[in-house]
Parts: C-alpha cells; sequence; structure tokens
C-alpha cells in the first residue's frame, strides 16, 4: 500500500479462487487407495437396556470387511473422556455395550468396501432394546424420582457452579423484577457434516487422521491416548473445512473407532456424516432454562442480581457442561451491579451431548442480563435505553474487576449506545409505536435494545502459535495454530506480516491445522483468532525483521 499500512485497506482476498472454483478438497474429497468406509448402526432408542446385538447377517453380506461392537470385538477401545474437570463416571463406551442413553448412541460400527455396501449392511443389524424411562429436559433431570442416566453416581448432575454470598442481594430494592426464560437448544449444522480418513502409516503402527475439525492440535493427544499410541506416531491434519462454529471442536468417538478399524484392517477407513446423521451427533448448543430477579430502585439503579441456570449436558457431558463458568462470569454485562449471587447445575438427560457452540455460555449471560432489564424497564415505566444508561458501568472506573470476576480494560457503552439511537433515529421510531398502538394499526412496531460485550480467549485460550520465515526468493512462510474453516485466515494473517516485512500479500503462505508441520496450536474458537494468531503472526514477523536487520548491519558493516 504505497505511501501507508496495508491494514484496514480493501485487498483482495487469498482463498477465494480455491473456494470459487472448487478446487479444495474436503474429507469426502480424499482419496486414499483400498479405502473402506464405517458406518455406525445408532440407537434409535433415547433410554434403553441393550440385550442381543445380531450381526450374522451383515457380516456375511456383500463387501463387508468387519463389524465391531461391544459384546463381540470392541477394538479394545476404552470409554472416552468427555471433560478433564467432570468425573469420570460421565466418560462416553465407544460402544454402548450395556446401555443407551440417547438417540444416536453408537451400538456397532460396519466396515465395508464401499460406503453403500456399509450402509446396506448396518441396517442388516438387529438390535434388541428394551426401553428404559426418558429424561429430555434439565429441569426434569433434577427431579427427586427422574431416571438416572448413570446409576452408579447416584444424581443425573454432573457439574455445579455458584458465586455470591447466601444472603440474598435483593436487599433494599425497592422493586424486583423475575424472569424465566429457555435459551433454546439448537444444532450447529455447519455446510460440511463431520467425517474422518484414517490413513495408516508405517510397521511401527502410526496413523494418519484427516478430519473436519477446528483444532487438529487437541484432538491428536485425544486421538493418540484412545488408541494408545505414541503420540508421535499420530498426525492429525484437517483439509478444507465447511464450517465449524464450535461443535466441530469437539472430541468424537468415530474419529478413534476409524482409526482402530485402519490400524486393524492395514487400510485407510473413511467415515463422512449423513445431514440427518450429523443433526444427531455432532454436539448441540445452548439448552439453558435461566431464572433471575433483578432488584432496583424507583428511580432504575440496580441494587442487585439472583439468578440461577440449569444446563443439559446430554447423554455424555464434554465441554459444554461447564459452560456454565463463562455464563457466571459475564452475568452482569455492562452494568454496574453491586451484588450478585449466581447458581447453576448441568444435567445430564438423553439427548445429543452439549458442546461450545458460537459464543458458548457468553450469550446466554446475555439474554439473561438483558431480558431481564426489559422487564424491569416495563415495571418502572423507564425507557429500556434509559435504563441500560443509568447502570453503564463508569468509563472512570476502567479498567476494572466486575462482581462476577470479568477484567474489563476499557468502555464507554453509553456512547456507543447513543451512537446506536442516533443512527436508528430512535426517538422518531418510539413516536411511530406509539402512533400505531395509539391508532390500533394492524401492523405494530416492535424495538429491540440490547447492549454487548465479550470475553474473547476464555479457559485458557489467550495462547497461541505463531512463527514466519522468510525464504531465499523473497516469499515467507506463516505457521499458526489455529485452523482455518472459513474465517479469511491466510488474508488476516497475510495482512498483518505483509505490513511488518513489506512482502507481498500473495507471497506469503499459511501452513495450519497439520500437527506434523506446526508444533502446538489451540485451534479457532472462543472468538480469539485474530486477537491470538494474529498477534502471534506480528510478533514474528517482527522478530525476524529485527534478524534481517542485524543480518544486513553485519555485511554492509553498519549498525543495525
Amino acid at each position: 500500500m504505497p505511501g501507508g499500512s496495508i491494514l484496514g485497506n480493501r485487498v483482495v482476498r487469498l482463498e477465494d479462487p480455491t473456494l470459487v472454483t472448487g478446487a479444495g478438497r474436503y474429507v469426502d474429497d480424499l482419496v486414499a487407495e483400498g479405502t473402506a468406509s464405517v458406518v455406525f448402526v445408532r440407537s434409535p432408542v433415547a433410554h434403553g437396556t441393550v440385550g442381543a446385538v445380531d450381526v450374522s447377517v451383515a457380516e456375511g453380506m456383500p463387501g463387508v470387511v468387519a463389524v465391531y461392537h461391544a459384546g463381540g470385538d470392541g477394538l479394545g477401545l476404552a470409554p472416552v473422556q468427555g471433560f478433564p474437570m467432570l468425573p469420570e463416571a460421565f466418560n462416553r463406551p465407544v460402544f454402548a455395550g450395556e446401555q443407551v442413553r440417547y438417540v444416536g448412541d453408537i451400538v456397532a460400527a460396519v466396515v465395508a468396501e464401499t460406503a453403500a455396501q456399509a450402509v446396506d449392511a448396518a441396517g442388516a443389524v438387529e438390535i434388541d432394546i428394551d426401553p428404559l424411562p426418558v429424561v429430555v429436559s434439565a429441569v426434569a433431570g433434577l427431579a427427586p424420582d427422574a431416571p438416572l442416566l448413570f446409576p452408579e453416581t447416584g444424581s443425573n448432575v454432573c457439574f455445579t457452579t455458584a458465586f455470591g454470598a447466601d444472603d440474598d442481594p435483593l436487599v433494599g430494592a425497592e422493586v424486583v423484577a423475575e424472569l424465566e426464560m429457555v435459551s433454546q437448544r439448537l444444532a450447529g449444522a455447519p455446510m460440511e457434516p463431520n467425517g474422518c480418513l484414517a490413513v495408516p502409516g508405517d510397521p511401527e503402527g502410526g496413523v494418519t487422521c484427516w478430519i473436519s475439525h477446528q483444532a487438529p492440535h487437541s484432538v491428536h493427544p485425544a486421538i493418540a491416548g484412545a488408541l494408545g499410541l505414541d503420540p508421535a506416531t499420530v498426525r492429525v491434519v484437517c483439509p478444507w473445512v465447511g464450517g465449524g462454529f464450535g461443535p466441530k471442536a469437539a472430541m468424537y468417538v468415530e474419529y478413534v473407532v476409524a482409526a482402530a478399524a485402519a490400524l486393524r484392517l492395514g487400510r485407510p477407513v473413511k467415515w463422512v456424516e449423513t445431514r440427518s446423521e450429523d443433526m444427531v451427533t455432532l454436539v448441540h448448543g445452548r439448552d439453558y432454562t435461566m431464572t433471575a430477579r433483578l432488584g432496583l430502585s424507583r428511580s432504575g439503579r440496580i441494587v442487585g442480581l439472583d439468578a440461577h441456570v440449569v444446563a443439559n449436558g446430554g447423554a455424555y457431558p464434554a465441554i459444554g457442561a461447564v459452560l456454565p463458568m463463562l455464563t457466571q462470569m459475564m452475568a452482569v454485562g455492562v452494568y454496574d451491579i453491586p451484588k450478585v449471587r449466581f447458581q447453576a447445575s448441568t444435567v445430564v438427560t438423553n439427548t445429543t451431548p452439549v458442546g461450545a457452540y458460537r459464543g458458548a455460555g457468553r450469550p446466554e449471560a446475555t439474554q439473561l442480563i438483558e431480558r431481564i432489564l426489559d422487564v424491569a424497564a416495563d415495571q418502572l415505566d423507564i425507557d429500556p435505553a434509559e435504563l441500560r444508561r443509568r447502570n453503564f458501568l463508569d468509563p472512570a472506573a476502567f479498567p476494572l474487576t466486575t462482581t462476577t470476576g470479568g477484567a474489563y480494560d476499557s468502555g464507554d457503552y453509553a456512547k456507543a449506545l447513543d451512537a446506536a439511537l442516533d443512527a436508528a433515529g430512535y426517538p422518531s421510531l418510539r413516536e411511530e409505536q406509539a402512533r400505531r398502538r395509539r391508532d390500533g394499526d394492524r401492523v405494530q412496531l416492535g424495538i429491540g435494545v440490547s447492549a454487548y460485550v465479550e470475553v474473547t480467549a476464555p479457559l485458557g485460550l489467550h495462547v497461541e502459535y505463531g512463527a514466519v520465515e522468510v525464504h531465499d526468493d523473497g516469499s515467507a512462510t506463516m505457521a499458526v495454530g489455529t485452523s482455518v474453516h472459513g474465517q479469511g485466515h491466510h488474508t488476516a494473517f497475510a495482512m498483518i506480516a505483509s505490513d511488518v516485512l513489506g512482502i507481498p500479500m500473495e507471497r506469503i503462505r499459511l501452513v495450519n491445522s497439520d500437527t506434523a508441520a506446526v508444533p502446538r496450536g489451540a485451534g479457532t474458537m472462543g472468538s480469539r483468532s485474530l486477537q491470538t494468531a494474529g498477534n502471534a503472526v506480528h510478533a514474528a514477523s517482527t522478530e525476524v525483521l529485527g534478524r534481517a536487520r542485524h543480518i544486513a548491519a553485519h555485511l554492509l558493516e553498519a549498525s543495525p
């Protein structure tokens, strides 16, 4: 960019030629000689006791290479850990041997020469399941007579968090607004369903797993551990990935089965989900039931907040189970709330496991505080925007730590709100709304007001790998620990490196999503790629430039 920085200017995206020409290869596009396909036989029952599993017909069908299940050859795979903070009792068996706990639970896996043959054979597997009582909602799972998914634990609660004193935070309030709401369950549904191609390596037993994933370095040790392999013999690579949104940051037992089968059979094994399969097996998001009581003075100043969350962890709790911790931290939003009491419980249910989806725990906190503020504004007959303005954190108080422990560096929320209200023509909109109500207009006007602050890089995601190497021909290579699945990382990171090094963007290559090429990385999640990996690329570029100055200074016999 002549005379100035490339940053903040319009550029031609580096990813687009591959995307628009269809040249990018996704998991299902990958071809390896001798590849077999694996199809999973899943429970059609949400909760039940597994009896006989008859695979005799399936084993004799055309093209069938192997059939695996808990009662026969289960590949010797132990239960897979859901999340380190959770009790091991809730770990997921790879194959449901005694009980199925949700629709989609894996009972058997069929490997065949082609995907069509595997589908046909999977349909011939007969499963005897004796249905058990079902618990679907987290609230129902707390009932004293609720069926237990894991009877040995004595409870369906897998995780709890609490904050605040035992005394009522609403003491002294002149008005109390109350609300119960649901942050509904959803399926992430990325454009490309989940998938894995496992290719066995050299005679020492290594394996390469090509997966559609957001964080190859985090799933790498999990796969190696589940297979009982030296991590050095396991390689995880993500090719082009058609969307992630959080669900593709999870560890899936299907990866382990595909890899174990590939090692057992000595040939590549591929698994690619159908859309309908993806909707019930890729981890879901949200599914909170939240209650809030907000105490205020009659002038509209907040006295305190009392909030309670019941979160649904699904059948086998994973990272979704601990997300209420983030809801707790962000419960006050952008407001000065002097007293807070927050309690949350995560409950296992006979539903698809819940993971991290787009913001994961933080949007739920915003939903809660913003909805209860609207209720309070209605009770006090104060304009919702004005009620928010009266309770914003004071810009002069920054940097600060909120009541619930959030570290905020800066903010002028009233300024941002006023800019938004002005851009929207808020006073005239309110006048139009009042007119339509007064006249009984058939078409009414709804106006929503919300203020929001986000925490990025939570749960230790503030660290990321980045390296930059300049080559003899004047081009450069960036290696980063994040993983691309549609966000434009190559363009963004190349802009940063180009701005520091002066190398044209199109001559800067991106290497990522390969545990053999990048030594470590947290992956792409937590709304953090540009902040963490971008800063890592900037730091590495600056370091390279400094070294180049020293080398040039030495050759030219000048000071750096």
